[in-house]
């Protein structure tokens, strides 16, 4: 049976928890054990860019796709919620495929990073168009992987679509 957005969110809270704890070590280690990194934040746009999707989007990433593969069935928050991500034959996914479908979920994530770097980068002057369109297509993916899974049938996502997996509840 599918699982809904609903049971899905939850279960992403609970991960959410683990992503937390993750940032709130980061910040420590970055303020108290090795404070240099704070300068990768202080340069270029390029290298802030680079070391934010080093120390935050790879990590979580590498999270959801090891945990969501067949070798754990799931990460610590579908575990708790009991929900799975499986192929389309109902088999738990291999790491490239998990790997393959975290890259399509967080790809609005990052591009949103990409996007406030830029903003920040702005200052106060004025924000060009096309930076503001990049943000209404960000906002648009997320409410389309919402509205796919809310609307479809099977309660795929459009990622989940792409990847070829769904999220079901275990027996």
């Amino acid at each position: 049976m599918a699982a809904g957005v609903w049971i899905r969110a939850r279960a992403f809270l609970w991960d959410y928890l683990w992503i937390s704890l993750y940032l709130v070590l980061l910040a420590l280690v970055a303020v108290f054990v090795v404070p240099d990194i704070q300068d990768l934040f202080q340069g270029s746009l390029a290298v802030a860019q680079l070391a934010g999707f080093l120390l935050v989007t790879v990590p979580v990433s590498l999270y959801f796709a090891v945990f969501d593969s067949k070798h754990f069935n799931g990460s610590f928050g579908k575990v708790k919620m009991k929900i799975q991500v499986v192929d389309s034959n109902g088999k738990a996914v291999n790491l490239m495929r998990s790997a393959v479908r975290i890259a399509l979920k967080f790809t609005p994530w990052e591009l949103s990073h990409f996007l406030v770097y830029r903003l920040v980068g702005n200052g106060e002057g004025n924000i060009p168009a096309i930076w503001m369109w990049l943000g209404a297509g960000i906002y648009g993916l997320l409410f389309l992987y919402v509205l796919t899974a809310v609307l479809s049938k099977d309660k795929r996502t459009l990622y989940d679509w792409l990847s070829g997996t769904k999220v079901i509840k275990k027996a």
